[in-house]
């Protein structure tokens, strides 16, 4: 069942829900309507009871957002509603969405599965709508696969695994004992980080499928198991400096730290983490933002939180720029060279015109504090150092119609 919820909107507080219930009316003048669809999939429990996300992962974000654009928007007679849009079945969000965007909301903001952006792109190709995915890490998305009506706030696997590998590379840490997982999402992590070490210079020294193994680890006695399991299967690796982990799935990852065989550093999908935010950054303004986030959602802001916020500020700074409410001029902006959005990390952000992936600086952390930020120091590109972070123009196979100029700013 699709659950529609709307923030600051009269019209459909306190009255039904669902795919069913009565649609919104069309956006008056004036006001600009944005859609989150979320993609409520049950998924594994997560290893360790602190990573269990929040139900309103994402939303949060959206919701600051919300506000944030309308602090400016009082001043340029313009008006951000946020509509949201919940379901498990790709095929009823599909739907729904089409419905929306025949009554007038034209922005859609995407917090769903690779499968499900393209169905929704495909399904929406050629109407006024406009699609940012802020949950979908995949590269094909935004290479072979991409669609001219798809904007990524998210990173790609390549630009976090870019952003690991330049950190691992500065520090001198070029030999890699690689440990994937068996699911796609662990494979797809594992390719970006070996194309990453062959882009900055690192050697992978050995590779290891885990054998993932069905069983009661919260069970009394789990963790001796582990403990002794854990050496026997990292013994006898060639010599490294570092051990990589690609484990998106989160089977098995938050068990290699402090009990490989050999004392070395665990990084990837666990231990020091690539993401596009992290609950502790301070810098750049970022602890106000991180403490209105917290007044906001009562708790701390996760990086699927930043991807939504990111899409929806972005929203804000073109309608504001353009001091316009319409489809066609927000559109445009948001695609023009001359867009960019602050983010709290230093600089400012625009959009890639060969695949429509945002430029970012990635954060690298662990669970309590970030370590660095990437690009790295000496990492140097002809336009962007940013652009050291995932797949550049010479290198995409996204055949879309490119913005005229290739400078970034």
């Amino acid at each position: 069942m699709a659950i529609a919820l709307a923030v600051g909107v009269p019209w459909l507080m306190g009255g039904p829900s669902g795919a069913h219930a009565q649609s919104p009316p069309a956006t008056p003048p004036g006001i600009i309507d944005i859609l989150l669809i979320r993609e409520t999939a049950a998924k594994p429990a997560p290893l360790s009871l602190l990573d269990i996300p929040p139900q309103d992962e994402g939303l949060a974000g959206a919701k600051l957002a919300i506000a944030d654009n309308n602090n400016t928007g009082r001043f340029l007679n313009q008006q951000f509603r946020l509509d949201v849009l919940a379901d498990a079945a790709p095929d009823v969000l599909v739907a729904e969405a089409q419905k929306r965007v025949a009554q007038g909301q034209r922005f859609l903001v995407l917090a769903v599965q690779p499968r499900t952006v393209l169905m929704l792109a495909d399904a929406l190709k050629g109407q006024d709508a406009l699609l940012f995915n802020a949950g979908a890490p995949d590269e094909n998305l935004r290479e072979e696969d991409c669609r001219a009506n798809v904007l990524h706030t998210g990173p790609s696997r390549t630009m976090l695994a870019d952003a690991l590998a330049q950190y691992l590379v500065w520090k001198q840490w070029r030999r890699w004992f690689l440990i994937v997982g068996p699911q796609p999402e662990d494979m797809a992590f594992a390719a970006a980080m070996r194309r990453a070490a062959t882009r900055f210079g690192a050697r992978i020294v050995e590779d290891r499928a885990f054998p993932v193994e069905t069983g009661s680890r919260r069970a009394d006695g789990g963790h001796e198991q582990i403990q002794q399991q854990i050496p026997l299967f990292t013994q006898n690796a060639a010599a490294h400096d570092v051990v990589v982990v690609a484990d998106e799935a989160g089977q098995f990852g938050e068990y290699l730290p402090f009990r490989t065989w050999d004392a070395r550093p665990v990084a990837g999908t666990q231990g020091l983490t690539p993401a596009s935010w992290h609950p502790a950054l301070e810098q750049w303004g970022a602890t106000q933002f991180q403490n209105r986030f917290a007044r906001s959602a009562g708790r701390t802001m996760r990086p699927q939180d930043y991807d939504v916020w990111l899409a929806v500020r972005s929203l804000g700074e073109a309608a504001a720029r353009t001091r316009a409410t319409d489809f066609s001029a927000i559109a445009a902006r948001l695609r023009s060279p001359e867009f960019e959005v602050a983010g709290f990390k230093g600089q400012k952000l625009t959009f890639r015109d060969w695949n429509g992936q945002l430029r970012e600086p990635i954060l690298l952390g662990t669970p309590k504090l970030p370590v660095t930020v990437s690009p790295q120091p000496g990492f140097l590109h002809q336009f962007s150092e940013l652009d050291t972070l995932g797949i550049d123009r010479p290198e995409t196979k996204c055949r879309l119609p490119a913005r005229a100029g290739p400078a970034a700013k």
